[in-house]
């Protein structure tokens, strides 16, 4: 006997698989214009704006009077001081980077976390604490002050320890976009290089190095940004000695105080260029980042 007429009931997706979507939840378009043209005022007022008004008083004078300040014996040295500081605290900052990335995503020893740690220590200590902390150790009454006085080696107030404090503030950038990235791709391939026979240098050069160079060039950018426009680590360790140990913030600094604004905008415009070069680049890096990441997610 055939059972009463009932209704069918509904097909069940889940038990197929099948995952529901559900559409995420937008807000009005009003709301969203209002709050798209809140950002841009923001952005504007505080980022544009100002960025404008540099380059407008950089050249309030003339262009003529806008190179002579670029090319004045003491901001040439500044410039040079900058370029200098840089070049040399970067590739110690990726070396460490590379180092320390490594050694946490991929290995297990102890001290590990305490390591993870201590990269982030300049994120959180003011840089003019660090400069301090150089000049405690390093100056004339410091701890190591009379052994390099007796060695006629001179650390404050000179370019060694402009350097030493430029890496202080910038070494976090390198190891802090590379950790992420190699934890996320994990330890398969280099395993599998391993096996067939490569050594940890090979495994290094031609297998993590090239999954993580992207990152490693927005590490780059971003630590280099940094180095160039670091102003109160090096104001500490600098001695403003003009012509010798004034870096480009410095340098603008001095000039701001004797009046000579014109000049003073002429090298932050230069600053502020420099800033925009790293922005383009920051972003290229970051598409190609973005890209890898979403590969390795792919592949997982």
């Amino acid at each position: 006997m055939s059972t009463p007429n009932s209704k069918a009931l509904p097909v069940n997706t889940a038990a197929r698989g099948e995952t529901n979507r559900l559409n995420p939840v937008t807000e009005p378009r009003a709301v969203r214009w209002i709050l798209t043209g809140i950002a841009l005022v923001f952005l504007a007022l505080f980022l544009v704006v100002p960025l404008v008004a540099v380059f407008v008083q950089a050249f309030a004078k003339g262009i003529d009077y806008y190179f002579d300040s670029l090319k004045d014996p003491d901001a040439w040295s500044a410039i040079k001081l900058t370029l200098l500081t840089a070049a040399i605290a970067v590739p110690l900052n990726v070396v460490f980077g590379l180092a320390a990335s490594w050694a946490i995503a991929k290995f297990e020893f102890r001290g590990k976390a305490l390591l993870t740690t201590l990269i982030d220590l300049p994120f959180s200590v003011s840089p003019v604490i660090s400069g301090l902390i150089y000049v405690l150790m390093f100056g004339a009454q410091g701890w190591f002050g009379p052994w390099l006085i007796s060695h006629d080696v001179q650390i404050i107030f000179a370019v060694p320890g402009i350097v030493l404090a430029t890496i202080f503030v910038t070494f976090p950038f390198v190891a802090r976009e590379l950790i992420p990235l190699m934890q996320a791709q994990g330890n398969d391939e280099e395993e599998a290089a391993h096996v067939l026979g490569a050594s940890g240098w090979q495994i290094f050069r031609r297998v993590t190095l090239p999954n993580v160079k992207w990152g490693l060039l927005y590490g780059v950018i971003l630590c280099n940004a940094r180095a160039m426009g670091e102003f109160g680590a090096v104001s500490v360790v600098s001695g403003h000695i003009r012509g010798q140990t004034d870096t480009m913030p410095l340098h603008v600094e001095i000039l701001y105080n004797e009046y000579n604004f014109s000049a003073a905008f002429a090298v932050a415009s230069l600053l502020a260029l420099l800033a925009l070069v790293t922005l383009g680049l920051k972003l290229l890096a970051e598409r190609r980042m973005t890209a890898t990441l979403s590969d390795v997610k792919a592949t997982v």
